[in-house]
């Protein structure tokens, strides 16, 4: 199985980079884990509802929003989970 391509926005990676280290390297840890086997992370993936295509997928307290077209997983954005859906 190839390994899906991960691009984020400019908001997401903006996101990341204020984040403490441990909790950045988590959220990419768990958005490569997708990326290779998305099957894996079944349970912490759903659709968001209204947003056609767009998937939301938790780590912790943390929700990475992304889409996936082909073999790209693009990440949007990266928010607090009160924060995610605004």
């Amino acid at each position: 199985m190839h390994m899906a391509e991960v691009v984020y926005s400019k908001a997401a990676l903006r996101a990341l980079i204020r984040l403490p280290t441990d909790v950045s390297r988590k959220i990419r840890l768990k958005i490569e884990q997708y990326a290779a086997k998305p099957g894996s992370l079944a349970n912490n993936v759903k659709a968001l509802r209204g947003e056609p295509g767009v998937l939301r997928l938790r780590v912790g307290d943390w929700r990475v929003l992304f889409t996936e077209e082909g073999t790209v997983v693009a990440v949007i954005k990266i928010a607090p989970r009160g924060d995610a859906y605004d």
